[in-house]
């Protein structure tokens, strides 16, 4: 471990010159939102954090924030991973989503425009239309995979990275809080089960789901690891390509944080991943 630790020190501050530069923030919706939000204070917004042109792979990771659909874990699960990936010469774009309030539309229209909005910019940005993947951690974990399994066309993701993801709107699995957030609490919708069915995301792959990269650990309390599992197990059936990681202890939530004692297991995991194809 800690030779691993001496290696990522090094993949990550070589090139740190580069990475000082501040991200470029934008509005998502500057002539106003495809879907309302019932909080007209939530704004859904993109920093974008390019590499230097020189290195730039033309690769671009656009990464969901957790937080249950009721706030976002905007740091460690978004703006710290940014040297990670610049020093790849991949560009990180994090999505500031707005939350549902039981309108999933409102998120996934969010994530959807965010990956419009990369490909609308990709000469400018030096990046590749066919190279943008998506990245989310736990409740956006679950938005990740919900664009992966149902967007298509302009919104489609080239690939998909997950971290302890909520899958599932099973209420036997799922995250409590992340399904009424997301689908609200009124049961007696004559639509609810379907609700349920259509944004289960395990239930959503298909054959043309981008490949996949999911990392999550065992002794999750918050998400149950059924939820990656399960996702992973429908991936393989489906013959799309992806790697599975499940860590024997850490919890939920570690994002990038270096408390977590596989830190440096998983960046290198992931960058290997990413070498992959």
């Amino acid at each position: 471990m800690r030779i691993l630790k001496i290696l990522a020190m090094m993949l990550l501050t070589r090139g740190s010159v580069a990475m000082a530069q501040e991200g470029m923030k934008m509005d998502l919706w500057p002539n106003g939102a495809a879907y309302a939000s019932t909080d007209k204070e939530d704004k859904a917004e993109l920093t974008v954090y390019l590499p230097d042109a020189k290195k730039a792979t033309g690769r671009a990771v656009i990464c969901c924030p957790g937080g249950g659909y009721s706030h976002l874990a905007m740091d460690h699960e978004g703006h710290q991973w940014v040297t990670f990936f610049n020093n790849q010469g991949i560009a990180l774009i994090v999505l500031k989503y707005r939350m549902p309030h039981g309108n999933p539309m409102v998120p996934v229209s969010d994530a959807e425009q965010a990956i419009k909005t990369v490909r609308n910019n990709a000469v400018n940005w030096h990046i590749d239309r066919t190279q943008i993947g998506i990245m989310g951690f736990s409740a956006g974990g679950h938005l990740a995979s919900t664009i992966a399994t149902h967007s298509t066309g302009e919104a489609a993701p080239n690939f998909q990275i997950l971290f302890y993801p909520v899958i599932t709107m099973d209420m036997g699995f799922t995250h409590k809080g992340s399904h009424d957030n997301l689908l609200g609490t009124d049961h007696s919708k004559k639509e609810w089960r379907q609700l349920e069915a259509d944004y289960s995301n395990d239930l959503r792959v298909n054959r043309t789901t981008p490949r996949a990269f999911l990392a999550l650990s065992d002794d999750d309390k918050v998400v149950p690891a059924a939820n990656g599992f399960g996702y992973y197990e429908q991936l393989y059936k489906h013959d799309v390509p992806a790697s599975i990681h499940i860590y024997p202890t850490g919890g939920h939530g570690w994002g990038y944080r270096e408390s977590f004692e596989y830190h440096y297991q998983m960046i290198f995991e992931l960058k290997g991943w990413l070498e992959s194809f």
